[in-house]
């Protein structure tokens, strides 16, 4: 059952069911997770909500040998060993990793031989994450720059009001919540620092990604840092 509490999901010392899916997980990146974890087995609806995501892409995951549904009776169940997985894979996800690489990661993932080492190759793998982030935020910068140039001959209202997305006017909590996700925090990170509930706080970033004309919140912030709106 949901609750406000953030849960930390890792796989230091025994945790449950480790080793329902391919390979073995002995220990696990810490991931924070805005629910507690379930005591028993859930059923796809559940892991499903609890995520966020839809019940193909739990199927997706499995045909990528991600994590692995049992059955009891006709019903498709996850136990905690796929819910640990299942948390480092959204995160990932999140942040718009490939899923070869995520599979990659996984693989790594079972030589580790301590919870200090699984979180090292995770943070590695989000730092490898943030540089090409930066370089596609570059990349954007000297494209924009391009289209300006080409566009000089125009009338600059006009060449401004195409450039900059409509409705984007934020409030004070919707300015803090763009510099904290320009800083990188995770979506739970930013929900305690601005003292929302998730839900609130999902809602929150909904909107600052419609005001910028934006698919997700990493082009957010890149449009927010070539426009000026948070310091770069």
């Amino acid at each position: 059952m949901r609750s406000d509490a953030i849960h930390t999901i890792h796989g230091g010392g025994a945790p449950p069911a480790l080793g329902t899916a391919p390979g073995h997980f002995n220990f696990l990146p810490q991931v924070s997770l805005p629910f507690d974890m379930p005591e028993g087995p859930v059923a796809i609806a559940e892991m499903a909500d609890l995520f966020g995501v839809t019940h193909r892409t739990l199927h997706f995951y499995e045909e990528k040998g991600l994590i692995t549904a049992k059955r009891s009776g006709a019903m498709r169940i996850y136990h905690g060993g796929d819910i640990q997985r299942m948390a480092v894979i959204n995160a990932c996800r999140e942040i718009g990793m490939p899923v070869a690489v995520i599979q990659d990661l996984m693989e790594e993932l079972t030589t580790t031989t301590s919870q200090a080492e699984a979180d090292e190759l995770f943070h590695t793998m989000l730092a490898r994450r943030k540089r090409e982030l930066t370089a596609d935020i570059s990349n954007i910068r000297r494209q924009m720059q391009q289209i300006e140039s080409l566009l000089s001959g125009e009338d600059e209202d006009e060449v401004n009001e195409t450039c900059r997305p409509v409705s984007l006017a934020l409030t004070d909590m919707e300015g803090r919540c763009l510099a904290l996700m320009a800083e990188g925090y995770s979506a739970p990170r930013i929900a305690r620092v601005l003292n929302l509930q998730f839900e609130e706080l999902r809602h929150m970033e909904d909107g600052i990604i419609r005001k910028f004309e934006a698919t997700n919140r990493f082009q957010a912030v890149a449009k927010a840092l070539l426009l000026g709106v948070v310091p770069n």
